[in-house]
């Protein structure tokens, strides 16, 4: 903080020296030609001195942002001619502005990090791909301020290398306009004389130029891509969707309404993995679990079965086998919402089949019977989702294993619920089996390989989710790396290390959660050079390598959410239907995502590791779930509302929730952190009571007494004193 003190002070007194001692005035047009003569005389007695000392002061008006490097230019010209007054001015300017660039830097971008980070990574983003690009057009046009420029470059992420041979170049032109204009000194009149209206608009044309060189080269490029295919004269289709998840679903119905003819072809199940592996299923046996449970701690609200000896929890007998068919009844209540009839009569072509894509147009379909149909289109999008990753450990295979995919109908015929699991990984996934499982029976062991739980939260909230796991009865095992399976006679084992030593885990079954990849294989994406490093790689708009194939949901990632998949799906569908006239970039700004685990956690925008990571500067606000009146009355007051707020401000950063009901109350703030609306906002709207809701309302009005202005209430209390 010192040092940028005294640079600044350096900076202010070189300035203020610069116009104390009237060099400004040596800078201007009158004065260059009226001291054109001596400066001519220094010249010719000390030409190295002098073309030295010049060099040198244009680095340092340069460097200072100080008016007068136009007629320093022309002086160049004057002095030392068009070949040694352009190598001078070139190579000084260039330098003056890199070190204007890095002082801009060094005193200002640091700040502005902290209070603009999230704005600042997009600019970089941006930069990084294309900020050589855009210095260069910026360096071609003299109207735009050269300064203005090495400062606002300065507080990007642009290399410091890349700024200098940019700035060099793209100098140039203008550089060479105005040395040679400074070798007809004694003719011009004014500085207008330099630049006439042609010589704008031509230094304007060739600003817009790189644009236009930039389209011309990406056209080139995009027909190189395509070279090797003929494209078709008409199409088939103008819509084909590979993959009938929640992406594929979304991005279908969107081409339909829009009235696009549009296929969509599925080789599996309609609904994808949300409908027939993930979300349904698993929610309803929560909710089964979080039923059983209640049941079992029945005395906790007044009903304590008569006869009943022993306090605490109750036994329970139920049958396992009759809650797995709930689950499929549930899975099959709400399959018609997915279902080829529905998107049929929505004006979808459905087809059942697998499909591989042969060239960017054409897509061939292998049906049930074996048939083989093509059809093309003129765009397509890749929507074929993820699947649970199974690491390379030695002997799983041999002891078996099932995934969250595969256990539902693995575990469907069971009578009861398996006496020794085992749960492999600590992520979402594997909590909310692990707890449900327990709820239900099992002993359940869960080993995550990372120092906690849930890794992408706040240490508090995975500290919160393993007490909540093992009051649920699940033996939480962290910092446990998996190493081997064994069979051992009779028993399984799993192999783990723990501090250097191994030891052994015994179970009946094994649940594989460590974790979903996306589906690449089978599709020829590899056949059409598109890019495949664990997920599809796309631009902002979701388009491959060709631009006409797009990717959306969990294979492209970066959140493997459902909810985030079919908001992909229409950035993938409006850019492959209209991208012609205008493109989207997906905006990932505002993502919530929820736990269920009981209780809940939720999240939405950053955490506080997240905000640590990326040096943002933030306030919290908290609100305990334990003074909810809701809660209390429902038995389930533990947990917390926690909000990120900029710095005396009520605007909203992220938020993060632990309780029942968490993953609907978050939608308040996911709508305010949408829209831009503070915690004032929130606190300004009425909430019905007693809801669980109301906690928005209340950690709102916690953030406001915090920030109320102390100098007010010490007046109102002497007002209200006066008063009595």
């Amino acid at each position: 903080m010192y040092k940028k003190g005294f640079i600044l002070l350096l900076l202010l007194a070189l300035a203020g020296s610069f116009f104390y001692f009237d060099l400004h005035q040596l800078l201007t047009f009158t004065g260059l030609k009226q001291g054109l003569a001596e400066f001519s005389q220094w010249r010719d007695s000390a030409p190295w001195l002098v073309a030295g000392g010049f060099f040198v002061f244009y680095v340092l008006v340069t460097a200072l942002s100080l008016p007068g490097a136009v007629i320093l230019t022309l002086a160049a010209g004057a002095l030392f001619g068009l070949w040694q007054g352009l190598l001078l001015v070139s190579f000084a300017s260039s330098i003056g502005a890199t070190l204007a660039f890095l002082v801009a830097r060094y005193l200002l971008r640091s700040t502005l990090q902290q209070k603009f980070s999230q704005r600042l990574k997009a600019i970089d983003d941006g930069m990084a791909r294309d900020g050589a690009f855009y210095l260069f057009t910026l360096r071609l046009v003299p109207l735009f301020p050269f300064f203005v420029i090495n400062i606002l470059m300065g507080l990007t992420a642009i290399k410091a290398r890349t700024f200098y041979w940019v700035s060099q170049l793209g100098m140039l032109a203008g550089t060479i306009v105005y040395v040679n204009a400074g070798t007809q000194l004694a003719q011009l009149e004014s500085l207008a004389g330099i630049l006439s209206f042609q010589m704008l608009v031509s230094f304007a044309l060739l600003g817009i130029f790189p644009w236009l060189a930039k389209a011309i080269i990406n056209s080139i490029n995009k027909r190189r891509r395509y070279a090797q295919w003929q494209k078709p004269k008409q199409f088939d289709r103008n819509l084909i969707v590979i993959g009938a998840g929640a992406a594929g679903l979304v991005s279908s119905y969107i081409a339909a309404v829009v009235k696009a003819k549009v296929t969509l072809i599925e080789g599996h199940k309609m609904g994808g993995d949300c409908l027939n592996f993930g979300c349904v299923p698993s929610k309803a046996l929560i909710k089964s679990a979080k039923v059983a449970h209640m049941m079992q701690h029945a005395e906790a609200f007044g009903l304590k079965q008569q006869g009943l000896k022993s306090e605490g929890s109750q036994s329970l007998n139920f049958s396992f086998k009759h809650l797995m068919a709930r689950v499929h009844n549930i899975i099959a209540d709400i399959a018609p919402h997915d279902s080829v009839e529905r998107y049929t009569k929505l004006g979808v072509d459905v087809v059942q089949g697998y499909a591989k894509l042969l060239d960017p147009w054409t897509v061939q379909i292998t049906l049930a019977d074996g048939q083989v149909q093509k059809l093309t289109a003129r765009s397509i999008i890749i929507a074929t989702g993820a699947k649970p990753f199974v690491p390379p450990l030695p002997g799983l295979e041999q002891v078996g294993y099932v995934t969250s995919d595969t256990l539902w109908q693995q575990f469907a015929n069971l009578e009861q619920a398996p006496a020794k699991l085992l749960v492999l990984g600590g992520g979402p996934i594997g909590c909310e089996l692990a707890q449900s499982f327990a709820r239900l029976g099992s002993a359940v062991t869960q080993v995550e390989m990372a120092d906690r739980l849930m890794i992408k939260e706040d240490i508090e909230v995975s500290a919160f989710a393993q007490e909540a796991l093992t009051d649920s009865g699940v033996k939480v095992l962290t910092d446990h790396k998996a190493l081997r399976c064994e069979q051992r006679g009779e028993g399984k084992f799993l192999i783990v290390e723990h501090q250097g030593a191994e030891l052994a885990i015994e179970f009946d079954q094994l649940i594989c959660a460590v974790g979903r990849s996306a589906r690449l294989e089978g599709y020829g994406l590899e056949q059409l050079g598109i890019e495949t490093n664990r997920t599809v790689q796309t631009n902002q708009y979701l388009e491959t390598l060709l631009p006409n194939i797009f990717a959306a949901g969990d294979v492209v990632g970066p959140y493997q959410f459902t909810h985030v998949a079919a908001h992909q799906a229409w950035y993938a569908a409006v850019n492959a239907l209209f991208g012609q006239f205008k493109k989207f970039k997906v905006d990932y700004r505002v993502i919530p995502w929820t736990t269920f685990i009981a209780p809940e956690v939720a999240r939405v925008g950053l955490s506080e590791q997240d905000a640590i990571q990326q040096g943002i500067s933030y306030e919290v606000t908290r609100y305990d779930i334990s003074d909810l009146d809701r809660a209390i009355t429902e038995g389930a007051a533990e947990g917390f509302v926690k909000v990120l707020t900029k710095p005396g401000k009520d605007k909203i950063l992220g938020v993060t929730i632990v309780a029942e009901h968490a993953g609907d109350i978050i939608a308040e703030f996911v709508l305010a952190m949408k829209y831009d609306l503070g915690l004032n906002k929130i606190l300004g709207t009425i909430h019905s009571y007693p809801t669980w809701a109301e906690a928005n309302k209340y950690v709102a009005g916690e953030w406001k007494r915090q920030h109320a202005p102390q100098w007010i209430l010490a007046l109102l209390e002497k007002y209200h004193q006066w008063r009595l």
